[in-house]
């Protein structure tokens, strides 16, 4: 069924494990339709709201671009502890519309306009804890039952707000180069909830395709039996 792009490891080393990984993330994030499974490059968030301190920003219709080149660092499967854990590295790029009301420093704002936001080599870790079902075929399956994530900004966030101010494109430039300077403290803020939605959209595709691919075409070692 996706014999394209899924390459099973015949032994759960991190050099097949990694290789596999790498290998099958260009294809999956391009959405399986047949599957019913979703595209993650480019994925729209369609409206997120972020309350910033003092600041509250509206994302609308953001195209999220970059996850098929994401980097794999590192894999680990522990079938017996029902256990994986997943690193990686991205640049990700989101471009959209957005509209802020509240003060930045003393300034206040009310803006609205193009928006982008590039981030330069997002490290992350997702550590998920499995389980095994099966379907009504009697094929065996790999599901989740819970998963976490830490994350870190890496090298770089850059922000592009046009238009913070309606009525100064100066103190728009001035504002613009103070969120740059200071990208790292804005992040904080400003880009964990993008991650978060990221991320558990990715959780909820990931297990769209485990119910549809039998655990047997993802790997060619046999389920624990404990």
């Amino acid at each position: 069924m996706c014999s394209d792009f899924i390459h099973p490891c015949n032994q759960t080393t991190r050099e097949c494990l990694v290789k596999s990984t790498q290998d099958a993330i260009p294809e999956f994030v391009k959405g399986l339709p047949h599957l019913g499974v979703p595209s993650l490059d480019p994925f729209v968030i369609e409206k997120l709201s972020i309350p910033l301190s003092g600041l509250k920003v509206t994302f609308y219709q953001g195209k999220v671009t970059g996850f098929r080149k994401c980097i794999v660092d590192d894999v680990i499967s522990e079938l017996e502890k029902r256990h994986f854990v997943l690193q990686f590295h991205c640049n990700l790029t989101i471009k959209g519309q957005y509209d802020a009301v509240g003060k930045i420093l003393l300034f206040p704002i009310n803006g609205e306009g193009d928006a982008k936001v590039k981030l330069t080599n997002l490290r992350m870790k997702v550590d998920i804890n499995t389980k095994y079902t099966k379907d009504e075929q009697g094929r065996n399956h790999f599901g989740l039952k819970n998963y976490k994530y830490t994350f870190d900004y890496g090298d770089r966030v850059t922000f592009d707000l046009q238009n913070l101010f309606k009525e100064s494109k100066e103190l728009s430039a001035t504002v613009l180069s103070f969120l740059n300077e200071n990208w790292k403290t804005v992040a904080e803020e400003f880009g964990k909830p993008i991650v978060d939605y990221s991320v558990d959209l990715a959780i909820r595709t990931i297990e769209k395709f485990f119910v549809e691919v039998p655990y047997e075409e993802l790997i060619n070692v046999p389920i624990p039996q404990n």
